[in-house]
């Protein structure tokens, strides 16, 4: 089908305000605490048939752009997540996304069959599509929720991996050949499927990090394009071995993510801006495809059922089943549990059957997208109150210290901005005694709009500004010491080390 210059300007004109809208709708989400999946949805229903009239009813083209918008979310999420940060918890993230999501599938397909009545391979699509948690959704609500790094790199480790099992999964029993080899051969399947999709990430990854650290590309935009071109290489790499391309995409963009690739900052906020575009034309689309007027009072009370199973059984067992062989403590395992939201990722992963023509599919995606939004709603503002009720939750860092900092590439640092509060106990003490990181050094102090060159006897006063250049292996000490110094003064050699 093709648009003429009227359709094409129209075209544009509702794409431009339906972005705008969803963009300026974020900050009504995050008020709300609400994941901004759930405004995005909406923003879909109300151009489809029930609103504006916009009819999509292509459920193929939905499972591509699904699957193409997944593989930029998951990108972007490998780009931004810390390594170090993850790495104590990568063993219990990358459990609850593999051994997991089995309990959890089996523990949703038998409830379906013997509750609701779904035949077997029904009751497996539903439990298959709704166990793994969203990537997205995990991170907005996360960042507003003061929890300990452990418990964070557990969230965002097995959001970022149990896409590519479920995957797998689904597309095998939508095309009906998951048993065609027995149980070992399907077991077999997933985990060369995973095996090769992680060792093609790891080489892309790699890979990718050395040419770009050696080429000199002339405008440096082009290095956020190129690190973004990677993850998708790696994606189509493993797609062509028939490997998994979601564990490649994230594997890659999580190792490029913390190498010393040039204009690093600036990759980061690029990936993050063509992710938050994906996640606004994923959910509207999505939003598209649902019809309320189909959904009828047998999807609904089967969509509350279901989740009610998977909230409140099939997650918990399947977070204690892991919990209990990496020893985590009951409060964390139930918040953990809590904490694993649903979003995008399972509506998308209903468009595979759907695409496929598979008997029951559009009930089944009915089903799946009134549990999500339901439970999205339920669970998503309430993670923080829950944090605090389980004792997991952490103080949140007093606001004594505003800092900022600038990426400065080419010498592999990081230029930090420091304003001294009214309330840091910075004030009164002498740049040297801060003792600062080898590698680490306050290059300007800024006070009463001069710029002063600050000796080692200089005192810090309220209202300072410090200009703090810290070597990148030495960013996260040195910030540590500064917040230190301003929360306990000079004691804090004592208190914190």
């Amino acid at each position: 089908m093709s648009l003429d210059a009227p359709q094409l300007d129209a075209v544009l004109l509702v794409g431009a305000a339906v972005t705008l809208t969803a963009i300026l709708a974020v900050r009504l989400s995050v008020r709300a605490g609400l994941p901004s999946l759930v405004v995005y949805l909406l923003i879909g229903v109300l151009l489809g048939d029930a609103g504006a009239g916009i009819r999509f009813e292509d459920p193929v083209a939905a499972h591509a752009l699904g699957f193409a918008a997944l593989v930029l979310i998951l990108a972007e999420g490998g780009l931004t997540t810390s390594w170090p940060e993850i790495r104590p918890s990568m063993r219990l993230g990358v459990a609850l996304a593999t051994l997991g999501v089995a309990v959890s599938v089996a523990a949703v397909a038998v409830g379906s069959h013997y509750l609701l009545g779904l035949d077997w391979r029904l009751a497996v699509l539903l439990g298959a599509v709704t166990s793994p948690t969203d990537a997205a959704a995990v991170f907005s609500v996360l960042r507003r929720t003061p929890i300990p790094h452990r418990l964070r790199g557990v969230l965002e480790a097995e959001s970022g991996l149990n896409d590519a099992p479920t995957v797998v999964l689904v597309t095998l029993v939508s095309s009906g050949s998951a048993l065609e080899h027995g149980v070992a051969g399907f077991v077999g399947v997933i985990v060369y499927e995973l095996v090769v999709g992680v060792l093609v990430g790891l080489a892309v990854g790699f890979g990718g990090g050395w040419v770009l650290r050696r080429a000199a590309l002339p405008a440096s935009g082009l290095y956020p394009l190129a690190v973004l071109a990677l993850a998708v290489l790696g994606y189509g790499g493993s797609a062509v071995l028939h490997a998994s391309g979601f564990a490649a995409v994230y594997v890659a963009a999580l190792v490029l993510g913390n190498s010393e690739l040039p204009h690093r900052q600036a990759t980061r906020s690029f990936a993050e801006g063509v992710a938050w575009l994906a996640q606004i034309g994923l959910f509207v689309m999505l939003g598209l495809l649902v019809s309320p007027a189909r959904i009828g009072v047998g999807a609904v009370v089967t969509a509350l059922l279901a989740g009610l199973g998977l909230t409140f059984a099939a997650r918990p067992l399947s977070v204690l089943v892991c919990g209990l062989l990496h020893r985590m403590p009951w409060r964390e395992q139930a918040f953990v549990s809590w904490a694993g939201l649903r979003g995008a990722v399972p509506i998308v992963l209903a468009t595979i059957p759907l695409a496929q023509g598979l008997g029951g599919a559009r009930e089944l995606f009915d089903v799946v997208f009134v549990l999500v939004v339901v439970y999205t709603l339920l669970t998503g503002p309430t993670v923080p109150l829950v944090a605090r009720m389980l004792r997991v939750a952490i103080p949140d860092e007093p606001r004594d210290l505003d800092v900022e900092s600038a990426p400065l590439d080419r010498v592999a640092a990081d230029l930090i901005q420091v304003s001294v509060t009214d309330e840091s106990l910075l004030h009164g003490v002498e740049v040297g005694e801060l003792r600062l990181p080898r590698g680490a050094v306050v290059s300007l102090v800024v006070r009463g709009g001069e710029a002063l060159v600050p000796d080692p006897r200089m005192v810090l006063r309220h209202g300072d500004d410090l200009l703090v250049v810290a070597g990148r292996r030495v960013r996260d000490e040195t910030e540590r010491r500064l917040q230190a110094v301003s929360r306990r003064g000079r004691l804090a050699r004592w208190y914190d080390g």
